[in-house]
């Protein structure tokens, strides 16, 4: 990927996961998009992309003492399993989706655009499912970008692990 490109593209990504990214050496493409248009199924529609396509980051809490979290990375097509996949891996008694305002003061980030980069050292989950897309697109951080990458680029990153069974798949009538 052309260098300077990468770094004109990434004028539009949250300051961490550009930092991030670079640090990883991840290639990417970044791909602005309208804040009003940033929630997944809207974005896909607008913005022409399949969501299979679509790398969502979830922040997930063990509500031990203290609470620990992770990031889990599923498709649009998928639903999280974090009564059973997800607890197992946490070795936790009570797993839960971390609220929005978890979610904010951990990443720093906006809802509708947490990445599995730049965030502080917890755990990223990556369904094995993900692995197995050409290209996806995930969050940069905001609601006015996104990151385009080859799913493989995510190995790049500290604490990644690659799990079967992280998600299920959603019905049909779930996915619109």
């Amino acid at each position: 990927m052309d260098e300077g490109k990468i770094h004109e593209e990434a004028l539009c990504l949250h300051p961490a996961v550009e930092g991030a990214l670079k640090e990883a050496r991840i290639e990417y493409r970044a791909f602005p998009c309208d804040p009003e248009l940033a929630d997944t199924m809207v974005f896909c529609q607008r913005y022409d992309f399949s969501p299979a396509q679509a790398a969502n980051a979830i922040i997930v809490a063990a509500k031990d003492n203290p609470v620990r979290y992770a990031c889990c990375v599923v498709l649009a097509t998928t639903r999280l399993d974090v009564n059973k996949c997800v607890r197992r891996l946490m070795d936790g008694k009570k797993v839960s989706f971390a609220s929005g305002e978890e979610t904010v003061r951990l990443t720093g980030m906006q809802i509708g655009g947490v990445a599995p980069f730049g965030l502080p050292p917890i755990p990223i989950y990556v369904d094995l499912a993900v692995m197995d897309q050409p290209q996806v697109i995930a969050g940069g951080g905001n609601r006015s970008s996104k990151v385009i990458l080859a799913p493989s680029q995510f190995k790049k990153l500290n604490g990644v692990e690659i799990i079967s069974g992280l998600a299920v798949p959603r019905p049909p009538q779930e996915q619109s």
